[in-house]
């Protein structure tokens, strides 16, 4: 199993903020912070946006469904 970071962890890895982001991407910041939340909301449109911006493999981060994530660690 190959091993993900989340959306936010990705973000904070580039050293760069919700509103830094949110403008790099084209994105509110609210949106940027409810992807972060539920990051299977995320479009495809902006996936090699976030790679590129982030310098991180979209392959690395976790977009699936957050739940998922909670049933993995029991």
């Amino acid at each position: 199993m190959d091993t993900k970071i989340s959306l936010r962890a990705a973000r904070v890895n580039a050293n760069l903020t919700i509103a830094q982001s949110a403008k790099l991407l084209g994105v509110d910041p609210s949106t940027l912070m409810r992807w972060e939340r539920h990051p299977n909301m995320v479009q495809q449109k902006y996936l090699d946006r976030i790679s590129k911006i982030y310098k991180y493999p979209t392959d690395n981060i976790f977009f699936g469904n957050p739940t998922s994530l909670t049933s993995i660690a029991k």
